[in-house]
């Protein structure tokens, strides 16, 4: 058995971020033999899955030493404590310096992630991978949406400085990556707690002025108020940002919107996609979509069907409501289990109809294809491809024509 150390992820695309943080601290200080177990919080099943995985790995490993970070261990850290076959529990504040944390030893060492007002690090070099990377922009969220724990997990807002983030960019392009990602708990509200309150529409100009050697740059899940005047400028003038836009709906209802606490309506939403489109048609949209919210009814569930073509969504994720404990809608009265199920079928059946009719439609056209993985890569709208040759270079673009399709993925041939 290997005794290199290792970090496994899960969740959201801020994990990526953390996770490769934590490992270049544990490369850098010649930790061994550990498995950091990097946990997701936002759905009950998300917590069931990591110890079903810790579980596993203690029962492969069993001289192994074990931790548990991330939103699970800092909101729910009695969870891990209780788990004979995790050695240590470390907060989402702690993880960021797992070495120094590491040493103390403590069973369990998670602060008041809410008290806190600490200043986000950075990555020190770039991904192991050298595609795609991730770069935080900011994190935690000061909205209380009534059906996420997320908050508690990651404290209120925290933006990193414009400066500090162009410097991890180019960092990361020096290093060989084509494509960057800003990523983070709410970007929309990126520089909302400066004390000159920024703009994410700001932001994204100043990284495209000051990083002219920047190939790519996309958003990851956006809020629709999110979109001030400069970043729909950006988006729609500007080729180097992605033309692919993954939003946080929720819901295409507008009592359902309200009762989640949600800042924007469906009108907003509609309003928002067909302003993109118009103005650069080869936009692409994907969303985040709950089933079954408190209260949701037959009428407001086919509101939010509705929204998938009234938005053009053709890439959706279906998040079958799940209550979590602490939260408001943990509190409100629930649907049957059984009506929520079928609502995600639905739902997650539309989905596939979306995705294949775009695969399907791209047969026939050339598209840039950025290659992540042995001969796997994604178009520029994110349509997943498979290349027909192998020894293809990962992290580099290449001029592809889609010759079929399938239900997952489209396939090309180079040209």
């Amino acid at each position: 058995m290997s005794k290199k150390s290792e970090v496994i992820t899960f969740g959201c695309r801020l994990n990526i971020y953390e996770s490769e943080i934590i490992m270049q601290d544990l490369k850098k200080n010649v930790v061994t033999n550990t498995s950091v177990f990097n946990s997701c919080a936002v759905t009950s099943d998300s917590v069931k899955q990591i110890k079903r995985e810790i579980r596993k790995k203690r029962k492969e490993s069993p001289n192994r030493k074990i931790v548990v970070t991330g939103c699970a261990a800092q909101i729910e850290p009695e969870t891990f404590q209780r788990m004979p076959e995790v050695d240590q529990v470390i907060g989402n504040i702690e993880k960021r310096h797992i070495h120094s944390n590491l040493e103390k030893n403590n069973r369990v060492e998670v602060q008041d992630i809410m008290s806190l007002n600490n200043s986000l690090n950075s990555l020190k070099k770039g991904y192991s991978d050298r595609t795609r990377a991730f770069v935080e922009i900011q994190n935690g969220c000061n909205h209380r949406c009534t059906f996420c724990i997320i908050p508690y997990g990651r404290g209120n807002l925290r933006s990193k400085k414009s400066k500090s983030i162009t410097k991890e960019i180019k960092t990361l392009i020096v290093e060989g990556h084509k494509e960057i990602i800003l990523t983070g708990v709410d970007i929309a509200s990126w520089g909302q707690d400066f004390e000159k309150e920024g703009k994410l529409g700001e932001l994204v100009k100043d990284i495209l002025k000051e990083l002219p050697k920047l190939e790519r740059l996309r958003l990851s899940t956006m809020d629709v108020i999110g979109f001030d005047n400069i970043l729909i400028e950006n988006i729609t003038q500007n080729d180097r940002i992605l033309p692919h836009i993954h939003l946080s709906l929720q819901s295409g209802d507008n009592m359902i919107l309200k009762r989640m606490k949600r800042r924007h309506s469906r009108e907003e939403a509609i309003n928002l996609c067909n302003r993109l489109k118009k103005v650069r048609p080869e936009i692409s949209f994907g969303a985040d979509l709950i089933v079954g919210f408190p209260t949701e009814s037959e009428e407001m569930f086919q509101n939010t069907l509705k929204i998938v073509d009234e938005c053009r969504l053709d890439w959706i994720h279906v998040f079958p409501f799940s209550p979590r404990p602490g939260t408001p809608a943990a509190k409100m009265p629930q649907i049957d289990i059984s009506v929520i199920r079928e609502r995600a079928r639905i739902l997650r059946s539309k989905a596939h109809n979306k995705k294949k009719t775009h695969l399907a439609g791209l047969v026939g056209h050339k598209k840039e294809v950025f290659i992540e993985k042995n001969n796997k890569g994604y178009t520029n709208q994110f349509a997943p491809i498979k290349l027909l040759e192998n020894k293809l270079d990962y992290g580099k673009s290449i001029n592809a024509l889609i010759i079929d399709a399938d239900d997952d993925f489209g396939y090309a041939i180079r040209v």
